[in-house]
């Protein structure tokens, strides 16, 4: 086993040398990122802190690929990147970084894979200059198991819960909204989420909600601090309680903006009609002094842009 990890590391560092013509980013010797490992028992994945020595793009790069292909201190966690596949090459386009793979990563068991790819593209975005990922095999683009093209993947896209099994996991397209640069109006995005389906959609859209955008020309409407206590549908009617960040708004948005960037999304989804939000189970107070969350509110299109 450790021969065979050392020529994987071999490799992996000759391929690596031809990109140490990259450029140099400001000197983040130092910076501290979360390398993502499988689980042992290959259900989740798992983040440990480490220190990287690198100040450049292309040193970074071969500096947590090799981390990741490095059998961890913990026996509860193992590398993503193993003998059973190689790294042919990555090469970096403008934001995007390209990954170039053997056949045999598509051998991968499916459960597998899709962790393989999460830690990937969740540790490498953490590089300065790299947010997105792409993967290919023997430069043809990364397909999943329906063949459609794997495509440009980026942190945002993968959620997951430790302990639910990855095989549920599933890719969908949300349509959000989110402020326009007045903080006065919504503006609708669309945003393809790779999700665990024991997460309910409802959830899912509130909790991207609170994540913010990832696109240019829309802001975000609600406090990043907020919790999502839970979310429930009754005959068409989203229960939404939050806890009482939700109450701190940190962003120059109006009041409707931020009520109505929930309401709209969540009724996107078909089960969906009418939302009503909570503050920790209680609907008594109201929002900034204006909205009473004793309301049932509906789709409300004259505040999107």
């Amino acid at each position: 086993m450790k021969k065979r990890v050392s020529v994987f590391l071999l490799c992996l560092m000759c391929f690596m040398l031809t990109a140490a013509c990259g450029k140099r980013d400001e000197d983040t010797t130092g910076q501290t990122v979360d390398v993502y490992y499988m689980s042992k028992d290959e259900t989740h994945i798992q983040k440990e802190e480490y220190e990287m020595r690198s100040t450049d793009t292309a040193g970074q790069i071969q500096e947590l690929l090799e981390v990741m292909a490095m059998p961890p201190e913990s026996n509860e966690i193992k590398a993503v990147i193993t003998s059973g596949f190689m790294i042919l090459g990555a090469a970096q386009d403008g934001e995007q970084l390209v990954i170039n793979l053997d056949e045999r990563y598509r051998e991968l068991d499916p459960s597998v894979e899709i962790l393989t790819r999460a830690a990937l593209v969740r540790t490498l975005t953490q590089i300065p200059g790299i947010s997105y990922v792409s993967m290919q095999v023997r430069e043809e683009p990364l397909t999943d198991r329906s063949g459609n093209p794997v495509g440009v993947m980026e942190a945002a896209m993968f959620i997951d819960n430790a302990g639910d099994e990855i095989n549920s996991y599933e890719r969908v397209k949300l349509k959000l909204y989110f402020a326009d640069e007045t903080g006065t109006e919504l503006r609708e995005i669309n945003r393809t989420v790779v999700y665990n389906s024991n997460i309910s959609m409802e959830k899912l859209v509130v909790e991207q909600l609170i994540d913010g955008p990832n696109a240019k020309d829309v802001y975000p409407t609600i406090n990043p601090e907020t919790k999502v206590n839970n979310v429930t549908v009754k005959d068409g009617t989203c229960y939404v309680n939050l806890n009482e960040n939700f109450l701190t708004q940190t962003y120059n948005v109006t009041s409707e903006v931020t009520i109505y960037s929930i309401v709209n999304s969540l009724v996107e989804l078909a089960n969906i009609n009418k939302v009503q939000i909570s503050i920790n189970g209680e609907t008594d107070g109201t929002y900034r002094e204006t909205i009473p969350f004793s309301t049932v509110f509906e789709r409300n299109l004259e505040v999107i842009s």
